[in-house]
């Protein structure tokens, strides 16, 4: 157990949400400010935590970082992030911050000074780079990307480099990290990496972005609390897309047996994915969000979801735009009041029921579109019962009272 697996995370992708320009000439400002002033929102809304997508200096959109011991200039400083990390624990918020650790920005000072000094560097020891190639030195990049210049993760110079960015941000008021792209990193990397940061911050939380695999060999080979569980993911709003129970079924299944091993983060919308509303209507999130808030895990709310907002995912430049938005000054300027009262209902559900977050699911009832399952530790139990004609979802107590109804 770790304090970590009772919170319910606010998922905010932070240069999208303060309205900083990605593409465009890029401009100073306290932006991070924004973020600030909003946190009284998930709150509200029965958070606990914020998981927050880069804040590090980049050239675009976070992911091509270009000094990690800085705050992008687009959101402020020093000044905004020690605020922040304040405000969020003045209302009893933890923190988790992306660490991008593939790879770095095309633009980092270091890929530069690599190349010029050559592999027998501190630079050209710490990037993966071709120092043999027919064309000269040419650094090896993410997942086809010329603009991500890969660590090299054999090396011990990137594993000192990584561990001393995460202990930097630990010592100034963070609780943890997500490890962008953990599934792109060998795991032994992780396992040499993270005994270094646990030995001065034993209490550290520690997310791995894993989209594929043996899950809970992954994370017990790389020294992992948790892993983002897309298999639940996408059985969730699949099975409800397609009306066919039968692959949600087969998910929980699976689950059970990563829940006996670690509890995942779960969710059903992040800065990489069409929003929920969009991929199966607003009519039927709520019954994603009764799967989402009564199974085991360590649930995560993306931003804007809890407010009906719709985007949809492109495969082009800018194809992640509809999904990274700027919020507005005010709830009162969001839409959608009924899906936020939804998701705050089953938060305070599972929040009243902490044992929810170790708990199993066995299926009581299935066909195509009616599913009934149960959730328990062993001890207490929930029964839940979702149809996709109405649509309907109910969560009852053991003796078949209703706890919450939608539909």
């Amino acid at each position: 157990m770790t304090w970590a697996d009772d919170v319910i995370w606010w998922h905010v992708y932070p240069l999208g949400f303060a309205g900083a320009p990605i593409r465009d000439t890029p401009t100073t400002g306290p932006r991070l400010r924004r973020l600030i002033d909003w946190l009284d929102d998930p709150v509200d809304l029965g958070c606990t935590g914020l998981l927050l997508g880069p804040v590090f200096a980049s050239q675009t959109h976070g992911y091509d970082s270009t000094d990690q011991f800085r705050v992008d200039p687009r959101l402020g400083g020093d000044a905004e992030f020690d605020d922040l990390v304040t405000a969020a624990r003045a209302r009893g918020l933890r923190i988790v911050l992306d660490g991008v650790f593939s790879h770095v920005g095309r633009g980092h000072p270091l890929v530069d000074r690599a190349l010029r000094e050559g592999p027998d560097g501190e630079a050209g020891r710490l990037l993966d780079i071709e120092w043999d190639h027919p064309d000269g030195p040419r650094p090896r990049v993410f997942e086809g990307h010329d603009s991500l210049v890969r660590l090299d993760h054999a090396g011990d110079a990137a594993a000192g480099y990584v561990a001393d960015v995460m202990t930097h941000w630990l010592d100034r008021g963070i609780d943890g990290w997500r490890l962008d792209a953990a599934y792109s990193v060998p795991a032994e990397f992780w396992s040499r990496v993270l005994p270094r940061v646990r030995e001065r911050f034993p209490q550290a939380w520690i997310l791995g972005e894993v989209l594929h695999g043996d899950y809970g060999a992954i994370v017990q080979r790389a020294g992992l609390d948790s892993v983002t569980q897309y298999e639940l993911w996408k059985a969730i709003w699949s099975a409800i897309k397609d009306r066919n129970f039968f692959e949600l079924d087969w998910s929980l299944q699976r689950h059970n047996d990563f829940l006996r091993q670690f509890r995942p983060n779960t969710f059903v919308g992040n800065h990489d994915v069409t929003r929920i509303a969009s991929q199966v209507g607003p009519e039927r999130v709520p019954v994603a969000l009764a799967v989402l808030l009564t199974v085991g895990g360590i649930p995560s709310i993306y931003y804007g979801d809890e407010r009906g907002l719709t985007g949809v995912k492109e495969e082009r430049l800018g194809g992640d735009d509809a999904v990274r938005p700027a919020y507005p000054a005010s709830p009162a300027d969001l839409p959608r009041p009924d899906i936020w009262r939804v998701h705050a209902e089953l938060i305070a559900l599972r929040r009243a029921r902490p044992w929810l977050g170790g708990a199993t699911t066995e299926p009581l009832e299935l066909t195509n579109t009616r599913y009934v399952y149960r959730v328990s530790d062993g001890e207490r139990h929930l029964d839940v019962e979702l149809e996709l004609d109405g649509p309907r979802a109910v969560v009852r107590d053991p003796d078949g009272g209703e706890l919450w109804r939608h539909g």
